[in-house]
């Protein structure tokens, strides 16, 4: 079986290894309620796409006092 020459050192490893860190999650923020989201996906928060709406949401304060009251 092949064996190495040389022993490879620590700065060439890390240069071999440099790519292979994990990327950052890009987060931009929504136009209309401001909220953070992922990139090219609708907002979770209020439903809606570049500014245009896209599903209708319902209101979470008035599910939030509906659970109350029972």
């Amino acid at each position: 079986m092949a064996e190495p020459k040389k022993r490879t050192n620590n700065s060439k490893q890390g240069m071999r290894r440099m790519h292979d860190k994990a990327a950052k999650i890009s987060i931009s923020y929504c136009q209309k309620c401001h909220e953070p989201k992922l990139p090219h996906q609708i907002c979770y928060n209020c439903g809606t796409y570049n500014g245009t709406a896209v599903l209708e949401m319902k209101n979470k304060v008035a599910e939030v006092e509906t659970k109350e009251e029972k």
